[in-house]
């Protein structure tokens, strides 16, 4: 199931986030937690394996604390923790290529992580729960090896007060009511990264839909109805232009959540996006941002990063599928909307290199609006059925994998009839804003 994987690279924007001392191959996480006090209890059970030989298993845990951990069955297991991370220390070193099992009870009262993009992780809305972990708000609600490049397969049991529904990353396989209290079990078998797990918790109504192989279920609040089933009513056909145009859909299914809160942006998860009641107004006005989010299940949750420097093959992938659907559904072309950013991107400070733009800078409206524009000016230079033919096979080829700049590189030279590294080098390691002409 995993597709390629990029060579190990510095990850020199959030280095104290997670390692590649060990890879972990699943999280089993039981959530037990009241909306109404904002207490967790919880228990992780963490399965990795050893990339290097390990006196200590550290783990990212932010505002949290660990109770009890067992390591492989042991009695007792030595822990330690600061506010950022937990050690986990074996009774002795566990080698290179094995196997281990870390159970994990741990409790508090989640809240969201400071951070240089603002307030990150678990989030209290009015009367409910978000998950915003983009890059490092995971380590709020669960203990975990905190690396884009680190996916694992996911087990998550939630228990709250029966009122409220729970939305969670996987596939939903179990749901229970008793004593006041509802049990919501959901399973995610496709290697997903910490930074798109997540839970939402609200008052929402669930209406289920279905587009060809793909379950697709809407999840608001009932006041928005009339907004939501408005704003959202052209999912489906956004479905069908991204299946055509980058390949089949690579999860079972695919949610979305309306909040009654608003949100300053939309949120991308694992199959799933948030979004916040200021992104609906039954008009139509954020229709670039549900293609947006939608686009990211291919360009940064089934084909993940390596490392967080390389962003714009997220960003700039889904910026350009915003306007892939723009020309799509009748509106302005790409070409036309390129044009149109290419020139606002020259009026812009032109110190920002988009194959490496720096942790400050990772998240600037540059990285999406010159990563779109590099994706079009490659379309004009090999042709839209070599283009389409390639972002296709990016998606096959590394389908739940890992992916740099470089084997983006590589692989688009194959669909060329001419050298492309002059092209990448203006475009991705040069500051000057090249020509979109071919």
């Amino acid at each position: 199931m995993t597709g390629a994987t990029a060579a190990t690279v510095p990850h020199t924007y959030l280095p104290r986030s997670g390692t590649d001392d060990y890879a972990v191959l699943s999280y089993d996480l039981t959530l037990d937690y009241r909306v109404t006090t904002n207490r967790l209890d919880a228990v992780a059970v963490i399965t990795g394996r050893a990339a290097a030989p390990l006196t200590a298993i550290v783990l990212d845990l932010v505002h949290l604390r660990a109770k009890k951990v067992r390591l492989d069955g042991e009695k007792r297991t030595k822990f330690s923790q600061n506010p950022t991370h937990l050690r986990v220390t074996p009774s002795t070193p566990i080698a290179a290529g094995d196997e281990f099992r870390v159970e994990i009870s741990y409790d508090g009262s989640p809240a969201p992580r400071r951070t240089r993009w603002g307030t990150l992780g678990w989030e209290e809305l009015t009367d409910g729960v978000i998950v915003a972990a983009q890059p490092s708000g995971a380590p709020t609600w669960f203990p975990c090896n905190d690396r884009p490049s680190d996916k694992a397969s996911y087990r998550i049991r939630i228990t709250t007060e029966a009122a409220y529904t729970v939305l969670a990353t996987g596939e939903l396989v179990e749901h229970s009511v008793g004593a006041g209290r509802g049990t919501w079990l959901f399973e995610r078998s496709e290697p997903t990264a910490t930074y798109l797990a997540a839970v939402q918790i609200g008052r929402y109504t669930l209406e289920p839909r279905r587009t060809g192989d793909v379950e697709v279920v809407l999840a608001y609040p009932a006041a928005l109805a009339r907004r939501v089933l408005a704003d959202f009513a052209p999912l489906s056909r956004m479905l069908d232009c991204f299946q055509e145009r980058f390949g089949p859909y690579p999860f079972p299914s695919y949610t979305v959540v309306v909040t009654e809160d608003p949100l300053e942006i939309p949120l991308e998860a694992q199959a799933m996006a948030t979004f916040g009641e200021s992104h609906v107004d039954g008009r139509g006005g954020s229709e670039r941002l549900i293609a947006h989010e939608l686009a990211h299940q291919w360009f940064g949750n089934s084909v993940g990063l390596a490392s967080w420097r390389d962003i714009w093959l997220n960003e700039g992938f889904a910026c350009y599928a915003e306007w892939i659907w723009s020309e799509a559904s009748g509106g302005p072309s790409a070409n036309a909307l390129a044009r149109t950013h290419h020139a606002l991107l020259r009026v812009k400070a032109h110190d920002l290199v988009l194959g490496d733009p720096g942790p400050d800078a990772m998240f600037d409206d540059r990285v999406y609006k010159r990563g779109a524009c590099t994706l079009h000016a490659l379309r004009k230079r090999i042709g839209d059925e070599r283009f389409f033919d390639l972002l296709r096979a990016w998606c096959a080829s590394n389908r739940f994998g890992t992916v740099d700049s470089g084997m983006f590189e590589e692989l688009a030279a194959e669909f060329a009839e001419e050298p492309l590294d002059e092209f990448f080098d203006a475009w991705l390691r040069g500051t000057r804003l090249p020509s979109l002409s071919a």
